[in-house]
This record gives C-alpha cells, structure tokens and sequence, in this order.
C-alpha cells in the first residue's frame, strides 16, 4: 500500500508537495483543520485516513499542540544542566502554562535553558532577557560557541563563497562523473550520521541503479539531542554543503537535491534559503544556467526524531506519516517517489567538495587506516570550552576533553556519545579511547554522529535511564512491536523501580533488551539497548537497590 501511496505523492513531485501543504495548514493555529485535511486527501487522490495519520504524528502538527505559543526544549543537555523547570515557570509569567509545549532539541546544548518562541530559538540568559523577549521590544536570538579544529580545518575553516562555488562546480562539471566517484571510493569516507557506512557504496549503488528522475536527499534532521553538528554547517557553512549534494547529484545523476530541514532549526533553514537565493540570483544554478539546469529544494520537517532514519525521512516527504520501511528494497533502488535516491547527512556531503578539489588520497591521509577524514563532535555545557571541534580520526578522546573542551565545569561521571541510541562512557574509560569509529566499537561503545554529553555525578542514573526510555516512547514511529510496546514496558520499568513501586527483574530486563535490540526494524529500537547495557555494566552499584537481584552477569556485549 505504501508504494501505491509514493507513487500519488509523486505525480506532484517537490513542486505541490504533500507533506509541505500539510504543514503550511498548521503554521496558524498548531494542526491542521480536519477538513482541510479531507480536501488534501481528495486532491491527492488518498484516503483521509492516510493524511490525518501523517499529520497527528509530528509534534508541530498534532492536535496536541494546538495554540501553543512556546516550546521549551526538553533534550538531554538541558536536562542534566537543571535548567528548564525555573524556565517554565518564568515563562508562565508572560503565557498561560497550556500554550507551553515542548520541543527537541533546540541545538544550544552548549547554553541550555533553550526555548522557541515567534519561530525564532532563544537561550534565556537573563530574566531580563526574557522580559524583552515576551514584551515585544528588540531582542537578541544569536548564541555563540567555540569552533575550532586541531589539525587540517576541512569543515571549520573559512566558508567558501559565491565564486569558489561556481569554480567549484565548473570542476566538477569538467570531470567524469566516474573519476569523482573513484575519488570518494580513494577516500574512504564512511557516513558521518552514526552508521559509518563507506559513502563510495551508496553512491554508486544509486549511479548504477534504473529509474529517473533520481533524487539527493540531505538528512539534515538532525535529532540527537546533545548535537548541534548540521546545525553548525547549515548556518556556518552553508554552500559547503550546498556544493556537496550538487557533486553528490551529478555523481548519480540527479537533476534535484532536496534538503529535509527539522523544524527546531529555524535559523538554519532562512540561512540555507538565502544561500540558495543567491546562487540563483547569480545564475550558478538552476534555469539561469544552461550548463548546470540543477536546483535545490527545501523541505522543513515537523518534529519527529525517527525522520532522521533515512526510509522514514523519505515517506514523510511523500506526505506519508513517517514509518520505517522494510529493507530490501533499499532507498537507492526505490527511495522518494519510488524512485533511485542517494540519503546523506549533512557532515558527509560537507566533505566532498575536499575530496573532489584535493583528491581521495587527500582525504585518506587524514585519520586511520580505517577511519579515514576528519570528524566534528560537540560538547555540551558540562565543559568549561563547549563547542564544535574537528579533529582528525583517531585523535584521542582524552584530548577533546581536555584540551579543546578545557576539562568539565562539573563533576561528571560518564559521557554520553553519539545520542539517544550512542555508548554511555564512564570517565576512567576517556583515557582509553580514541575518536573513530573501530576504538569506539572494539570498547563496546558507539561514536554515533558525535554528540558529547556529560551526565554529571551528581544525577542519579535511574533517572537518566528513564529519560532515555521516556524519548524512546514519544520518538517511536510504532511500525514494529518490539519498539513500540517494549519502549513503554522499558520506562514503566524503571520508573517503578525509580519510585520503589516495584524493583526490577534483571532477567525480565535483559529479555527486553534483547527483544528491543534483535526485533526492532531500525537503530532507534535497536540501538536504545547500547547505553542501557553500558549502564547496568559501569554503575552496577549505583542501581544494585533499584533491582530484586542480579539474576545474570552483568556485561558489556
């Protein structure tokens, strides 16, 4: 049924899209009228059903938030710094407490106590600050962190503008499609949205495959709270990326490249438009240039963390509520509209105007043997220097932390990496990794998309655990079963155990993990299980009362 659905989504391609009409019906009031909805249906020739479906699951578009006015950010970083109790309630000096919702995450992990509020994102510094804020007069929404890199700055260096843009693509333009591709595979670039799969392989997976159009999809839904990677890139360089999903496009022959934007990124999403705008002005792409007869298109998500697994993405831009879809077969063979489509975040598109100029073998040189490149992380606001740092693969962690990220402002006890679904570090073990993606996985972590949080010493684990079963719960898309009710039994689990209600069964927990992370269809269920399993091995003591008894050994694997 899906693919008929993709199919009628496609007969108005990006031009009149379905998912973007549906959020245009909420921008007033929340969520869209119902019977607005019937008549998209009509006109697009699906059921009601299908159309309510998609629109009462994203968080800017349900019922549920009709009339809210602001949204508080109720990610992970903002979390452990304590913060947005007090701002709630400060903010309900200047709104009633039901036109509060809440969002995640906002991207300013390096401040916290991080709200939106008239489409514009805003860390609430003062109570001054807030006071201008809601009374109308001028205020300022910019936030600041350090960016720096140690080693070769590939993605934080000077951004390129409009010329090198264009000479970059009268480059590209001059070479074989085939020799860029042979240089991505000299690279050897691996994804740099947590998988670490080789990008060569996807790329040319799409070149080869039947079917045009064909379509580049930047995933810039980037949802992990504790990461403000592609928000850095998509507001601080952005025709890096833009020149990426063009070299990425004319590799597989793609006439679009679509940007699908999270909706807590309102900066980022004006700052793209205006990159686009411009090149367009300049007749670098688009009709203008009868060379280069390329566009982009920008698509502004709606508050759904699993839009960043690549088969969901692609259904919510169909205008389909966003579910994960069974592979094979994979988005490269059938992808948007049923149609050959490349999926990349936005890190991995960054690189390829590197690789393209200065060669795959430029590239290789930097990092390991198998972690080749260089890789952005991020530090929260449990750093005394949080920020956005690159450093070249196999850099040692210890190094990020101390040096760059100038020691923790607080007692922390572990690190959390790579997101929700990332290894939880407990700090004796910094010293003994290095950032690539093989040290991370021989530990029993996961180097993920680079997120570093700190969970400080004096937040209690069961809390956390429970904070991560709880954004599992809400995150979930609800296709398969094991993630769908084993997220739920998960957080009643430790919440119980949290409130001494019911201590925990260490073999009915572990018999969940196991269901969570062999059953479920993609990382998100998958991939919770990690940073459980790390907890329950590193701070048994801690959450020893929490359980009747330890029924099975505790370990990493």
């Amino acid at each position: 049924m899906s693919k008929n659905l993709s199919y009628l989504s496609g007969r108005k391609g990006l031009t009149d899209n379905l998912f973007e009409r549906i959020g245009n019906l909420s921008e007033e009031n929340g969520t869209p009228d119902e019977e607005a909805l019937r008549a998209l249906a009509k006109e697009f020739l699906m059921g009601s059903s299908q159309v309510y479906g998609a629109a009462s699951f994203y968080d800017f578009t349900r019922p549920e938030n009709k009339g809210k006015k602001v949204y508080v950010c109720n990610g992970t970083a903002c979390e452990l710094a304590g913060t947005q109790s007090g701002l709630k309630q400060e903010i309900e000096k200047y709104v009633n407490p039901e036109e509060i919702g809440d969002m995640c995450c906002l991207g300013r992990c390096h401040e916290n106590a991080a709200f939106h509020y008239n489409g514009e994102n805003y860390s609430a510094k003062s109570t001054d600050d807030l006071k201008n804020i809601f009374s109308g007069e001028k205020s300022d929404s910019s936030d600041t962190y350090h960016v720096a890199s140690s080693g070769q700055a590939i993605l934080t260096g000077t951004p390129i503008d409009n010329d090198a843009f264009r000479k970059a693509i009268d480059l590209m333009l001059a070479t074989d499609p085939e020799k860029i591709l042979e240089e991505v595979q000299l690279s050897k670039i691996r994804g740099r949205g947590g998988a670490g799969f080789p990008s060569s392989f996807k790329m040319g997976a799409c070149r080869k495959a039947k079917g045009h159009p064909k379509f580049v999809v930047c995933n810039a839904d980037e949802g992990d709270p504790g990461s403000y990677i592609d928000r850095y890139l998509l507001e601080k360089q952005p025709l890096s990326v833009l020149l990426g999903i063009a070299i990425a496009s004319y590799v597989v022959g793609a006439q679009a490249g679509v940007l699908y934007i999270r909706a807590e990124y309102p900066e980022s999403i004006s700052i793209m438009e205006e990159a686009i705008d411009q090149l367009r002005k300049e007749g670098i792409i688009g009709e203008s240039n009868p060379n280069f007869d390329f566009d982009f298109k920008i698509i502004k998500a709606r508050g759904a963390y699993i839009c960043g697994e690549e088969t969901a993405l692609l259904s919510s831009i169909e205008g389909q509520r966003p579910e994960v879809r069974v592979r094979p077969p994979y988005p490269v063979e059938e992808g948007l509209f049923g149609l050959p489509t490349l999926v990349n975040n936005v890190e991995t598109l960054a690189n390829l105007g590197f690789i393209m100029e200065k060669g795959g073998q430029a590239y290789a040189d930097i990092g390991t043997s198998d972690s080749s490149g260089t890789k952005l992380v991020c530090l929260d606001s449990a750093f005394n220097n949080p920020g956005l740092y690159e450093v070249p693969m196999g850099t040692p962690l210890s190094k990020v932390v101390n040096d760059l990220g100038g020691g923790f402002s607080k007692p922390v006890k572990a690190l959390h990496i790579g997101g929700p679904l990332g290894g939880m570090v407990p700090s004796h073990k910094i010293e003994e990794l290095t950032v690539d993606f093989e040290s991370f996985s021989k530990g029993g972590f996961l180097l993920g998309h680079g997120s570093v949080i700190g969970i400080p010493e004096s937040y209690p684990m069961i809390n956390y655990l429970e904070h991560l079963f709880e954004f599992l719960t809400h995150e979930s898309c609800g296709k398969c079963f094991p993630c769908r009710l084993g997220s739920v039994r998960g957080m009643e689990l430790l919440r119980k155990a949290r409130k001494h209600e019911q201590l925990m069964n260490r073999e009915l927990l572990d018999d969940l993990l196991y269901t969570l992370e062999e059953g479920s269809l993609c990382a998100l269920g998958g991939g919770l299980p990690l940073p459980i399993r790390n907890a329950l091995a590193y701070f048994e003591e801690e959450l020893k009362p929490f359980f009747e008894t330890v029924s099975s050994p505790i370990s990493t694997s």
